[in-house]
This record gives structure tokens, C-alpha cells and sequence, in this order.
């Protein structure tokens, strides 16, 4: 029998990505809700805090463009697993030392670095759930990553209401990461991935995207259906929830509930 079609939705690979998906939205969206509190904390006024604060997330989405591409062509390259390995480890000692910033360019400089990490997480664990995964049972497996994913928002939001210290947040999502990445070792790589390794197949060649029409169109689609969700998500809630009182976090997490 193939061990794909025996591999389990609720098997160990499809489980460790969705806590790695549950750890990445936790540090994506920690800084929306830990905004106000953490922009005084490193400088910034009343009156700077939206300039400063749009900065920062500015940094952060900059990091993630870059780590999108730096990881996916290390992914096809060098291996899922590499890939899981190495941005786990780079986002949490980001997450760390976010902890210990002082200064606005400090904290961009953070989450930058945190951005490009935050990256590979998602885009190598689905890959390699889909690779597991045999074809009847993939959109269940990705179904099951994304829900439990996005409970990672609630638990930084009641994280924060616990402990009313944003430095702490961030060292716990260091934490999460650290116990994410020793789950991680158990994970074997996808055996699709060891197949399409012994060809002679062009592998993390970006010019790939570009040298057939059909690709660029389906990769630009398939950005474009995600953009919507980001915009609301990522920009227009950063936005709205600045002042930062609890009435606004409480809305925020009754927004996401129904997504999960």
C-alpha cells in the first residue's frame, strides 16, 4: 500500500504544521494587539505613534515579502524540513529580542527579521502536509492546519490580557517557537520532495515565474484571492484597533472566531 493513502489528516506532520500555523499567526498579528502599549514603551508619543507604529508593520510585511521568495527557493532546493528548521529558529531569536528593543528602529529592525522568518513557516508546512497527504484527504489536511492556525490570534490576545506586558508576549512567542521546532524533528521529509530530488528537474529557480504565462497568471491569481483577507486583517484591524482599550481587543477576537 502507498503510505500516502494510509497518511492520516490527524497524522503527526499534519498536526505539527498546524501548531507551526497557530505560533505564526500568534507572532503576525501580537504586534496589533500589543501596538499602543509597545510603541510608548520604545519612544513613541501620541502624536508619532501612528507614523511610528505604520513603520514598523511596514518592516514587517517587507520581511515577509522577502522571506516568501528566500524560503520557497530554499524549500524546493534544499528540502521542506530545511526550511521549517531554519525559519523557526530565525523568528523566535527575533521574537527574543523584539523582548529587549528600546527604540522605534530597533522594533522594525525586529520584525523584519521576524517577517522573513514568519515566511517559510506556513508556506513549507502546507507544502509538505499536501505532499504527505494523498489526494482525497489534502484539502481536509490544509482545512484542519488553517483552524487550529487561527486560534494562535485568541491565545495572543489572552496572553497579553493575563500578563499586561507586550515584552513578555513576544519571549513567550520565542518559547513557542523553540517547542515548535523540537516537534518539528520528528517530522519526516516528504517523500515526493526525495523523488523529484533524484531527477534532473530545474528546483528554486525564480525566473521560473516568469518564463510561462500560464504560471505568472496562476501565481498572481493566486495572490490576489489572499490580498482581500490580508488587507482587513493585516492593515484596516492594525488601523481601527490602535488606541488599544479592551473593548477593542474583545471586538477583534469575536472577528476572528468565525474565520476559525
Amino acid at each position: 500500500m502507498n503510505s500516502r493513502n494510509s497518511t492520516s489528516v490527524f497524522s503527526l506532520a499534519v498536526i505539527v504544521a498546524a501548531l507551526g500555523y497557530f505560533v505564526d499567526i500568534y507572532d503576525l498579528l501580537l504586534f496589533t494587539i500589543v501596538k499602543k502599549a509597545s510603541m510608548l514603551g520604545v519612544g513613541a508619543t501620541d502624536a508619532t505613534i501612528l507614523a511610528d507604529s505604520t513603520k514598523v508593520i511596514n518592516w514587517q510585511m517587507v520581511g515577509l515579502l522577502i522571506g516568501g521568495i528566500l524560503w520557497g527557493m530554499l524549500g524546493d532546493k534544499k528540502g521542506r524540513l530545511s526550511v521549517l528548521f531554519g525559519s523557526i529558529l530565525l523568528y523566535s531569536v527575533a521574537n527574543f529580542v523584539t523582548g529587549y528593543v528600546t527604540t522605534v528602529d530597533h522594533y522594525a529592525y525586529a520584525r523584519f527579521v521576524a517577517g522573513i522568518g514568519l515566511a517559510g513557516e506556513l508556506g513549507a508546512g502546507i507544502t509538505l502536509v499536501s505532499e504527505l497527504l494523498p489526494k482525497n484527504k489534502r484539502g481536509i489536511g490544509t482545512s484542519l492546519v488553517a483552524g487550529i492556525g487561527l486560534f494562535g490570534a485568541v491565545f495572543a490576545y489572552f496572553t497579553y490580557q493575563i500578563t499586561d506586558d507586550w515584552r513578555l508576549c513576544y519571549k513567550i512567542g520565542g518559547g513557542l517557537g523553540i517547542v515548535l521546532l523540537l516537534l518539528r524533528v520528528s517530522v519526516a521529509e516528504s517523500g515526493m520532495f526525495k523523488e523529484v530530488k533524484q531527477t534532473n528537474i530545474s528546483r528554486g529557480n525564480v525566473f521560473m515565474f516568469f518564463n510561462n504565462a500560464t504560471r505568472f497568471r496562476k501565481y498572481i491569481l493566486a495572490i490576489l484571492i489572499g490580498l482581500p483577507t490580508w488587507f482587513v486583517i493585516g492593515i484596516l484591524v492594525n488601523l481601527v484597533f490602535l488606541k488599544g482599550s479592551p473593548k477593542n481587543y474583545s471586538m477583534f477576537v469575536h472577528i476572528l472566531l468565525p474565520f476559525a
